[in-house]
């Protein structure tokens, strides 16, 4: 008897718990994904929009936050800096160097060289071996911060130091950066004034 009147009760309370469910979940997923009492429909798999989504919600880990990369490549870079930006922010190394490539490159925003180098700086102290390779070229070019040659080659002797083969490919060709500026980045750097 006692099974009868439980399975009564759960009967009665399944539509009302469903609903409950439905619109916890609608509420989750946000407004362009339709939920109803079958589930959810179109959801934002594999896609980007769940991951910005998610990035919206402080999301930000290791897989969301490569994402930036395929973003970036594609040419949405406001996209792209809304995506780093937030990963960077949460401490993630390599977003805070894709961060200082959208400000050198005035990407997604204006140039700006010196939150670019401080990008580069915040990588660096937090042991990131390409950020401290960075920050060492911009020390050592006064790209966005003054320059210091000495502190520049010590912050890439850090990164060979860490493994970095384009740190020590640098350290062997004696600190020369034509060693790793393409020829056709050249005139960036040049020192006019």
């Amino acid at each position: 008897m006692k099974i009868v009147i439980l399975a009564m009760a759960l009967a009665a309370a399944a539509p009302v718990l469903a609903e409950d469910l439905t619109q916890d979940l609608a509420m989750q997923l946000g407004p362009d994904t339709e939920v109803n009492e079958q589930g959810t429909l179109n959801p934002h798999e594999m896609s980007m929009a769940q991951v910005m989504e998610s990035i919206r919600n402080g999301d930000t880990g290791m897989v969301i936050c490569s994402q930036g990369y395929l973003v970036t490549k594609s040419g949405r870079h406001e996209m792209a800096r809304e995506l780093f930006k937030s990963c960077a922010d949460h401490g993630w190394t390599g977003a805070m160097t894709w961060m200082s490539q959208l400000d050198d490159r005035g990407l997604g925003g204006p140039q700006d060289l010196e939150a670019a180098a401080d990008w580069n700086r915040k990588a660096a102290e937090a042991g990131d071996p390409v950020g401290k390779f960075n920050h060492g070229l911009d020390l050592m070019r006064g790209w966005g911060v003054a320059r210091d040659e000495a502190a520049g080659r010590a912050m890439v002797d850090e990164a060979a130091r860490d493994g970095l083969d384009v740190a020590q490919r640098l350290q062997s060709a004696e600190y020369d950066l034509d060693e790793v500026t393409p020829d056709a980045d050249e005139w960036r750097y040049l020192n006019l004034f």
